[in-house]
């Protein structure tokens, strides 16, 4: 590689094994969070989709602000469950994908749409209710000459996202972390399911004292 290259391509990685896949769909981007540092995770993206989740893996692309070029060879190079994951720079004068790119990436199994820059053809998006992250909408198309690169390290909302990466977006945000880490997370996760059981249950007692409150307190000097 050549710093003067126009594009960088590197392959895909695998895809999250879809036993995976089905337990992440029942556990909420806020659990996950929580075990993440609450550090982690992307910030000023909204969801775009009424409801459908989205959990996948990232295949990440650089692009100039307001041209979408590579997104299209990303998209070609798709298996079923990736995640189209795209650097915009967070410029939303120019969308970087719409509706024929949607209903491209519905065709190579492509689970959803993050992007840190605009998207159009909201109303396609809603009715399709095909998973779409993005920080705002415009009418204006993107430019297609590059440069840009696919799966390299990207910066989405603060949030560094590497190719390969778990993604989970719900009604809350969107979270990022590596495969490796899947099994701790998911594990990490429904202790914490369990403790906030705990907790609505003893609220539901109608105790004005509750205990998880009392320790918070003790724990910072409040009487």
């Amino acid at each position: 590689m050549q710093i003067k290259d126009q594009f960088i391509i590197h392959p895909v990685s695998p895809v999250l094994p879809e036993k995976y896949s089905t337990l992440l769909e029942d556990v909420p981007t806020s659990l996950i969070s929580d075990n993440l540092r609450r550090l982690e995770g992307v910030l000023g993206l909204q969801r775009y989709n009424p409801s459908r989740k989205l959990v996948g893996t990232a295949v990440t692309v650089k692009l100039r602000s307001g041209d979408n070029l590579l997104t299209y060879k990303a998209l070609s190079m798709m298996q079923p469950g990736h995640v189209l994951v795209v650097d915009a720079g967070g410029v939303t004068s120019n969308a970087i994908v719409g509706e024929l790119l949607m209903l491209y990436a519905q065709q190579r199994g492509c689970v959803g749409f993050v992007i840190d820059g605009a998207f159009r053809d909201s109303a396609a998006f809603a009715q399709a209710d095909f998973p779409c992250f993005a920080r705002s909408v415009t009418h204006r198309g993107p430019y297609k000459t590059g440069p840009g690169t696919i799966n390299l390290p990207v910066s989405i909302g603060g949030q560094v996202i590497e190719p390969g990466d778990v993604i989970v977006g719900d009604e809350d945000g969107l979270v990022s972390f590596p495969f490796e880490e899947l099994d701790i997370v998911l594990a990490a996760a429904e202790k914490s399911r369990l403790n906030e059981q705990a907790i609505r249950d003893e609220i539901a007692t109608g105790a004005v004292h509750q205990s998880w409150m009392e320790k918070m307190f003790k724990a910072n000097g409040i009487d």
